[in-house]
């Protein structure tokens, strides 16, 4: 099996290139020959340790359980140094190339900036219409100090120590189907690879500070509730300066008091009297763009309903453009009055009287009544 050097030192498999030369001078001082003339095995052992431990590619291939000390042809006794292979680390460079173990390697310290969302309240004519707003954004913007680099003038990144620039930290684990390697994002450099030794004083070595900006959104007509609009590299700058990803604003659109908004139509309720339902009128009716003559026909009926043409929000396309309007619907509700005068009520019975209907049957009265037709499908 391959030898254990941190065992022979007396440390951890994370201890740090600080602690492997700090255990390795306290037993180098015990072991020394010219101090203890029976330890001189004992001290060729820990020198060798700390000669493979301080390399950076020695202790990869022991982190990967292998022994960079075996030689080919050493037989099964040098770890894996059978078959011709100086370790495990050679096995893995055979199959996965000479980056050794498969591994994925340090993530890039620039990196791309997250989408951001803001929602703005809108009224049923600023959708219709179309409105240019200017929004308070707080997000992260490119640093200024050091222009996204994360370093202060005159330092530049450097390869991390830990893990020797590989991002990642491999440990080997025994099981009983045999060792298994599982890697980790390295604790000191955050999986980088690098570090900074002189990071940006005012980003800490980020590329990016959280700032308070003004946009401007143009708000094309046609909008409704629950829309969003993208604004193209107007979200958070990147890590390292990467590139800003996107602003979202969703639209919030208010309930209006008069019209009721179904997609690209309106809807609207107009209380019509008795009298105007039955001899016809002529109404004001309002509109998004202004009042409008209404027509009402002679003996108009509860719940007719009104088309007006174009009257409605504009079609908002794909490409952002308008392309026609919907319509206005206009309910009529005929208002039935609840209290009469006595002149009033005199000359609402002088009209029952001549339409003959002073005191009717039954309900549905008719010949397309419920019992008109009822009576008329009865066999004799």
């Amino acid at each position: 099996m391959a030898t254990d050097y941190y065992d022979i030192l007396g440390v951890s498999r994370e201890a740090d290139d600080a602690e492997i030369r700090r255990a390795y001078r306290k037993l180098a001082r015990e072991l020394h020959p010219d101090v203890n003339p029976d330890a001189a095995e004992r001290f060729q052992q820990v020198k060798s340790a700390y000669e493979v431990l301080s390399d950076p590619e020695k202790r990869r291939i022991v982190d990967l359980g292998g022994d960079p000390n075996a030689t080919a042809g050493s037989g099964m006794g040098g770890g894996f140094g059978g078959a011709g292979f100086g370790g495990l680390g050679d096995i893995m460079d055979a199959f996965f190339g000479a980056a050794g173990g498969g591994g994925r390697g340090p993530r890039g310290r620039v990196q791309p900036g997250e989408d951001a969302l803001i929602r703005i309240d809108l009224t049923l004519e600023e959708c219709a219409a179309g409105v240019a707003r200017e929004l308070t954004v707080d997000t992260a913007v490119l640093c200024e100090r050091c222009q996204g680099g994360g370093a202060e003038a005159g330092s530049h990144p450097i390869p991390c120590d830990t893990c020797g620039g590989r991002g990642e930290i491999q440990n080997v684990q025994r099981s009983f189907i045999g060792q298994v390697v599982t890697a980790r994002p390295c604790p000191v450099c955050r999986g980088l690879g690098e570090i900074i030794p002189n990071p940006c004083q005012q980003c800490g070595g980020d590329g990016r500070v959280r700032a308070r900006r003004t946009v401007t959104v143009q708000v094309p007509p046609g909008v409704g509730d629950g829309m969003r609009i993208r604004m193209a590299g107007q979200g958070e700058v990147g890590p390292g300066g990467g590139p800003a990803g996107n602003l979202y604003v969703e639209v919030t659109e208010a309930p209006h008091e008069y019209f009721e908004r179904d997609g690209v139509d309106l809807h609207c309720h107009v209380s019509l009297p008795m009298t105007a339902a039955a001899l016809g009128t002529t109404l004001r009716q309002r509109t998004l763009e202004g009042d409008e003559e209404l027509h009402i026909d002679p003996g108009t009926q509860p719940g007719t309903v009104h088309t007006l043409r174009g009257k409605g929000m504009p079609r908002l396309r794909s490409s952002g453009r308008t392309d026609g309007r919907g319509d206005l619907l206009v309910h009529l509700d005929v208002a039935v009055p609840e209290k009469l005068d006595a002149r009033q009520t005199e000359l609402l019975r002088e009209l029952a009287a001549l339409r003959g209907e002073e005191q009717p049957e039954y309900a549905g009265q008719g010949r397309n009544g419920l019992f008109g037709r009822r009576k008329a499908g009865r066999p004799r």
